[in-house]
This record gives structure tokens, C-alpha cells and sequence, in this order.
């Protein structure tokens, strides 16, 4: 693919982007979740806020689409970090009254998220291509891992040495400000002149369409994100419940971050097209196979069994994806063209997902909470990795060689 100055500078300025964003998120957003159960007590608290968050990013992206494609993504990104600094803001200043408003909180947070992913997929997709993709997911996934593993056993140091709540309030604030330093790195992202008309209708119309691969595709998405909508906040929680501890959080994401870091960076490295499906079984039976143990018992022993051995196997299982579907929406020059349509159907798939998750957590939760009922959920909802494994295989197979396929020429502002 030809290459410019201005696409790669980009190309590490969006990695830093991502990463500061990912830095901001880790120090708190695990320690959220905790916040709001130790006000609560309850499951379904954290289920309505992750409900609600995921809702609104729906809607987020496809209202936001217009202002995606016909005008200023950099200023859609900016607004996304903006909106997170202001989430933090809330919680701060509604502190243990932020369970009352976890409904206020939980539509600020999703259209924080969803306007920040729209433009960042975006740009994303603009300034990679399949030669560089992998590379740059598995940069992308090693720096956040690297995030991960730093800041919350800083959080959970700080607040389990300062007294009362008033370590919340510091990680909080820390967050806000590098969600501020997050605005500012995003003018040094260079940005394509919009290009052509936002097409309402295209997402359901596409779908609609007989023998597209988007329908499998979209499935596909559901698959992945019905696992990632519950265990995105459940495993930290668990974690928590098990310990009592915000160290001893900190601690499990230090480790389980640490080899999830190396396993990114190797994956991303050395992992080759060819090998995507491969690596992909692989990993979902991976990840389905560690919640065995939680039949047994779900203590901190069985919980970093399954952080550890999930931060090995998740990416052989989410790099593919990620890769496939973004060269899909770069095989042809009609999706080129609609590539923030394609984009928002793949958002809107992953979040339709992620709602279904959570909705079968609240009505199982809100049943009973046994230790049985909570590993059968688990088991369920993580089961999806080879229902995504399978629905994919015929993309991955088809994009075995990224030769064939197109990209975008680099026309940058």
C-alpha cells in the first residue's frame, strides 16, 4: 500500500490516542463498577448502568454517523474524550449518591464511548491497511494491556491508603485529566476531507440484502459482544466480592494484564493471515474451557486462573476478528465508500450483543445468586467465542491472503 508522511504519523498518533484513552478508563473503570456495588449491594445496579451505557452507544452511533461522515470526525473523537472527562466530573461531584443517578451516569458513559469509537474506527480503518493491521491491533492491544496492568494496582493503592473515599475522588480526577490530555493529542491526528452523503437507512438496508456476508458478519458481532457486555465489568466485580479488597483488584490486574501485554504483542507480531481461524479456535476454546473451575468454587485462586489463562488465549481470538471485518469493509470500493455506514452496522451489532448479555445477567441476578446460577450464566455467556469462532470462518478463510484486498487511497488534509 502506498504510504505518506501524514498517514504515518497518524498512524502512531491514533495508537497514543487509544492508549491514553485505555489509561484513563483503566484507572477508574474497574473501580467504578466497585464503587457503585458498595453503595448498592446489588447486581442489578451494575446491570442497568451497563444496560443504559451500552443502549446509548447505540444510538450514539448512528446519530453521530452525519457528523462522522460529512464533517469533522477529529471534533466527533474530541467530543467522545470531552464527554468521558465529564463522566468523571458527575461521579466526583455526585460521589456516593452516584447509585441514585446510575441512570444519568450510564447514558453520559455510553455516549461518551460511542462517540469516541465511531471516529476512532474510522480513523482506524484510514490509516491502516491489511499489511499493517494486525500490527497495529497488536500494538494497540499490548500498550492497553500495558495500561491495564499500571493503572488500577495504582488505584487500588491509593485508595486502600487514603482514608475514607477520598482515594476515588484522586483516581477519578487523575482520569479526568488524562481524558484532557487525550483532547489535546487528537490535533496532532491528521484527518481525510469528508467525502460524500451519510445514508440513514444503509445499516437495516444492508442487512436486509440476501447472500451478503454482513448478515453473517452481524452475527457474528452479537456473538462477541454477548460475551463482552457482561464480563467486561463481572470478572473485576467477582474479583472484588472474593477478596474485599481494591489492593487486591489492583493486584489481579497487574498480573493478568502483565500477560495479556506480552501475548498481544506476540500475537500481534508474528501471527500470520493464514493462521487467523486457527488462532481463533483456539482461543475461543481456551476461554470457554477456563470457566470450568468456577463450578468447583469461584475464589481469587480459580478467578486468576481464568484472568491469566484468558489474557493468553483472548488475543489469537479477537485480533481475527477485528482485522477480518475491517478488510471486509475494504474488498470493494462501494464499501470504501460507505465505510462509516459499515462501520456504525459493525458498532450497532457488538452493542446488540452486549445488550442481550446484559439483559439475561439482570434476569438471572435479579432470580437468584448462588454460586451455581452465577458459574451456569458464565458458562452460557461465555460460550459465545465459538458460535462467533464458527459464524466467522468463512470470512477468515476467504481473506486467507491480504493481497486481495483493496484499500483506501491516502488522501489526507
Amino acid at each position: 500500500m502506498q504510504s505518506t508522511p501524514a498517514k504515518e504519523r497518524s498512524f502512531y498518533w491514533l495508537i497514543l490516542e487509544n492508549t491514553l484513552f485505555a489509561a484513563a478508563s483503566a484507572l477508574s473503570g474497574t473501580f467504578v463498577n466497585v464503587y457503585l456495588w458498595k453503595a448498592s449491594q446489588d447486581y442489578a445496579v451494575l446491570g442497568w448502568f451497563s444496560l443504559l451505557q451500552f443502549l446509548t452507544m447505540a444510538i450514539t452511533f448512528c446519530l453521530a454517523g452525519i457528523w462522522v461522515k460529512e464533517g469533522n470526525k477529529m471534533n466527533c473523537l474530541r467530543a467522545g474524550v470531552a464527554a468521558s472527562a465529564v463522566f468523571y466530573l458527575c461521579v466526583l461531584m455526585l460521589g456516593t449518591s452516584s447509585v441514585t443517578y446510575v441512570w444519568l451516569l450510564g447514558i453520559l458513559q455510553g455516549a461518551a464511548s460511542g462517540l469516541f469509537w465511531l471516529a476512532y474506527n474510522v480513523l482506524y480503518f484510514e490509516v491502516t491497511s491489511p499489511d499493517d493491521r494486525d500490527v497495529f491491533n497488536g500494538w494497540v492491544g499490548a500498550l492497553t494491556s500495558l495500561s491495564g496492568m499500571i493503572a488500577p494496582w495504582i488505584s487500588g493503592f491509593i485508595i486502600v491508603h487514603m482514608p475514607d473515599e477520598k482515594g476515588y475522588s484522586v483516581i477519578f480526577s487523575i482520569s479526568m485529566g488524562i481524558f484532557i490530555l487525550g483532547v489535546i493529542v487528537s490535533f496532532f491526528i491528521t484527518k481525510r476531507e469528508p467525502v460524500g452523503e451519510y445514508m440513514w437507512s444503509h445499516s437495516w438496508g444492508h442487512f436486509k440484502k440476501k447472500n451478503t456476508p454482513w448478515r453473517r458478519i452481524c452475527a457474528a458481532l452479537a456473538a462477541q459482544g454477548f460475551r463482552e457486555g457482561v464480563f467486561g465489568f463481572m470478572i473485576g466485580l467477582l474479583v472484588y466480592i472474593a477478596t474485599s479488597s481494591e489492593q487486591k483488584l489492583g493486584n489481579y490486574a497487574l498480573l493478568t494484564s502483565a500477560v495479556s501485554f506480552v501475548s498481544y504483542w506476540i500475537v500481534g507480531r508474528y501471527v500470520k493471515v493464514r493462521w487467523r481461524s486457527t488462532c481463533m479456535w483456539i482461543g475461543a476454546v481456551c476461554m470457554v474451557a477456563l470457566i470450568i473451575p468456577f463450578f468447583w468454587r469461584i475464589d481469587y485462586v480459580t478467578l486468576l486462573i481464568f484472568g491469566v489463562g484468558v489474557a493468553l488465549s483472548i488475543p489469537l481470538y479477537t485480533l481475527p476478528i477485528t482485522s477480518a471485518v475491517f478488510d471486509l469493509i475494504g474488498s470493494n470500493e462501494e464499501h470504501v465508500r460507505l465505510r462509516e455506514e459499515f462501520i456504525i452496522l459493525r458498532e450497532l451489532a457488538l452493542n446488540a450483543g452486549r445488550l442481550l448479555g446484559v439483559i439475561v445477567f439482570i434476569l438471572v441476578l435479579s432470580w437468584r445468586t448462588d454460586p451455581l446460577v452465577i458459574s451456569s450464566m458464565m458458562l452460557v455467556i461465555g460460550s459465545a467465542p465459538i458460535a462467533c469462532t464458527l459464524l466467522l470462518r468463512r470470512q477468515l478463510t476467504s481473506f486467507a491472503s491480504a493481497s486481495t484486498v483493496k484499500t483506501i487511497p491516502p488522501k489526507y488534509k
